[in-house]
């Protein structure tokens, strides 16, 4: 069976500094793997070479057994993979329902006019409609994306990149920011969306051990740029030497 997605000895190279050497994984279809490591073990590069926002230095990256190295996050949404965007941060001032629907229009290929479009197309409202409503959002459909709780930005965040309707997302540190106590609300929130929207695999970046543990089937762990482990939860949080390189060290990025 021919993996999802699947990076094959990838290394990415910024000048002498080695941010990845030789990674390989493959993530297959019904699959929830997490990615974990300390500040430094180069998550945010194998995120951005599996996205398509990098190209390796060596090594490829396949998405559907096609070689998508290095062909941006937008070409890769048509395909089928999108991470989350992050829009409430670039444009707080859209409200819900427009943050939603410029994810929608950019999928359909649909001409940019965007506040026209809102008001107009019918099929559009409603498709925006249904998105809000999977992630309980449907009464701040008129509220600025600024005026949110930490926890419904993140949900809008997640929202808008479910709108691309992937069959691959990359939840990247969903739940930073939120309180405690709504961490683990926010990812029964999300992976029953996943669900319903026919999301085929979710991969996801996060230091919370807790989270990782609670919802992961696989758990990808990497040092100082190197792949340490790729092992089901159980036998991972057994290996106290595993746990250590994970969460002991700090170092900045």
């Amino acid at each position: 069976m021919t993996p999802l997605l699947e990076a094959k000895g990838v290394s990415k190279y910024f000048g002498e500094f080695r941010a990845l050497q030789g990674v390989s994984l493959a993530i297959n279809a019904g699959e929830f793997v997490a990615v974990v490591g300390p500040n430094g073990a180069g998550k945010t590069t194998l995120v951005n070479l599996l996205t398509g926002l990098l190209t390796p230095s060596k090594g490829q990256v396949f998405f559907k057994g096609a070689n998508i190295s290095g062909v941006g996050p937008i070409a890769l949404a048509k395909r089928g993979m999108a991470r989350t965007f992050q829009l409430v941060q670039i444009f707080p001032q859209l409200t819900v329902a427009e943050t939603i629907a410029a994810a929608v229009v950019s999928q359909q290929q649909k001409q940019w006019r965007l506040f026209a479009t809102l008001s107009a197309d019918v099929a559009l409202r409603e498709r925006v409609r249904q998105i809000a409503d999977i992630f309980g959002l449907s009464d701040r459909l008129q509220s600025a994306a600024r005026m949110l709780s930490q926890g419904e930005k993140k949900l809008l965040d997640v929202a808008s990149a479910f709108a691309l309707n992937p069959e691959v997302i990359l939840l990247d540190e969903p739940t930073s920011g939120v309180s405690t106590s709504e961490k683990h609300a926010l990812m029964k929130t999300l992976i029953g969306a996943a669900k319903a929207a026919g999301v085929r695999a979710i991969i996801l970046v996060e230091h919370d051990m807790d989270l990782v543990a609670s919802y992961s089937q696989r758990i990808v762990a990497l040092s100082e740029g190197k792949l340490l482990a790729d092992l089901p939860p159980g036998p991972f949080f057994a290996d106290p030497q595993i746990i250590a390189a994970v969460v002991g060290k700090r170092k900045g990025h």
